[in-house]
């Protein structure tokens, strides 16, 4: 037996389903899940010593590419002094006021160690602000795993669940709980102002991937986004941007700054610890004014603004925010969706694909999806022999047809090639 096979059949005896994340299990595309030992650059290997190039970049964090050896530094620079304080450091205002000056929106922000965490504390302070109860999200976004938040939710949810109907996506979510969650189509105006229309003084919030990313790459129409900051501001409920995934992935100042979109909220994630657990949420000081010591809105955390996880986001930040970074990671994944249409070109299969700054997606369908619904009509079938056409080739992408694709500083022409030349192999097997 392969490594991969003998390691995953031991996970299964002490970790449900032998992973500790449900899409890392293969379950929506079939076969053996690959166990990592060691990455570097844009590259990394499987427990059988197989090098792969990276396209899920660890879900979006390895922006610089893996193992970058200034972050490492940092890193082992700061481990030295100590891994965690339960208390204040210096660190943790150095990388709060870096933030605010990259994401003007954010005024103030709190530091958790999960984007899970960011969202649940967004929410409750977004209803202990208003007074309301009622918050709006979209099909096919994903927020975490807070149980307000697992209705018609992306991510693999949109693998392991039934999310056809208004219920929770996730069994053990009280439906007194989701009662307060009013899912909405992505991308539809009308919905959501008579949405608005009806239940608006209720609405404590609405919170939305500006740039959805866990159900395939979906853009957001700018008649949609103009409608969900307009009503929002209209009824006095608090705008949430979940940039859990786009916050300094898509631009050095997240989705919004594309957008010229000023959200109330902003959650953060993923790039902002460089690869550690690391994660915040800020906005409006009149807004954060609520939390506690201040506030009577509780959150709290161990592990929050951990002294090791703050050395590598500081240094995620100052390499990303180097002149051109931004342009040549948008130049690259340009260049890789480019390559990789003009195969499916070749082979006439019908194949779709959009980018933005350092995320895209790659749709078996004849034009790039804008909903949810679009989104579960693409050829599932064809992605699946893709994907094990692509790993086959030395190729890792998101083990399923719900997830965006990641690219890195690291990804050069030369991986670029590599990349459009296993596109290749893998087409003739369609």
């Amino acid at each position: 037996m392969a490594q991969n096979e003998i390691l995953f059949e031991r996970a299964q005896k002490t970790i449900p389903g032998g992973v500790n994340s449900p899409v890392r299990a293969f379950r929506q595309v079939g076969g053996t899940p690959r166990f990592i030992q060691k990455a570097l650059g844009p590259y990394f290997w499987d427990a059988d010593g197989k090098k792969y190039i990276d396209l899920i970049m660890s879900w979006g964090p390895m922006i610089a590419g893996h193992a970058h050896p200034e972050v490492v530094e940092a890193v082992q620079k700061a481990a030295a002094t100590g891994f965690s304080y339960g208390a204040p450091t210096l660190g943790e205002i150095e990388l709060a006021e870096r933030i605010c000056e990259l994401v003007p929106s954010i005024e103030q922000l709190r530091m958790v160690s999960s984007g899970t965490e960011a969202t649940m504390s967004a929410l409750r302070l977004a209803r202990g602000f208003t007074g309301r109860d009622l918050i709006i999200k979209f099909e096919g976004c994903y927020h975490g795993h807070a149980d307000s938040l697992l209705v018609k939710a992306g991510s693999g949810l949109l693998t392991f669940a039934d999310s056809t109907q208004n219920a929770p996506s996730s069994s053990g979510v009280p439906q007194d709980v989701v009662k307060h969650t009013l899912v909405l189509p992505y991308n539809d105006s009308p919905a959501l102002q008579e949405a608005f229309r009806r239940h608006g003084d209720a609405i404590a919030a609405v919170i939305l991937e500006p740039i959805a990313g866990n159900m395939n790459l979906i853009r957001p129409a700018t008649e949609f986004l103009t409608a969900v900051r307009n009503l929002t501001q209209q009824y006095g409920s608090v705008l949430i941007y979940d940039e859990v995934m786009t916050g300094f992935r898509v631009a050095l100042g997240g989705a919004q700054s594309l957008q010229g979109i000023t959200p109330d909220l902003t959650c953060l994630g993923k790039v902002m610890g460089g690869g550690m657990p690391m994660a915040a949420f800020g906005g409006k000081k009149d807004i954060m004014a609520k939390l506690a010591p201040l506030g009577n809105v509780y959150q709290a955390g161990t592990l929050s603004g951990n002294p090791v996880a703050v050395a590598a986001g500081l240094k995620t930040l100052e390499i990303i925010s180097r002149a051109g970074f931004f342009d040549c990671l948008s130049t690259q994944t340009t260049k890789l969706m480019t390559g990789i249409k003009a195969v499916a070109q070749k082979h006439a299969i019908p194949l779709a694909v959009d980018s933005v700054g350092g995320m895209f997606g790659i749709y078996f369908a004849s034009e790039v999806p804008t909903s949810y619904t679009a989104v579960t009509q693409t050829n599932l079938d064809q992605f699946k022999q893709f994907f094990h056409g692509m790993l086959n080739a030395g190729v890792y992408l998101a083990p399923s047809a719900y997830e965006a694709g990641f690219t890195s500083i690291a990804h050069d022409n030369a991986v670029i090639d590599e990349i459009v030349v296993a596109t290749d192999k893998a087409m003739q097997t369609l």
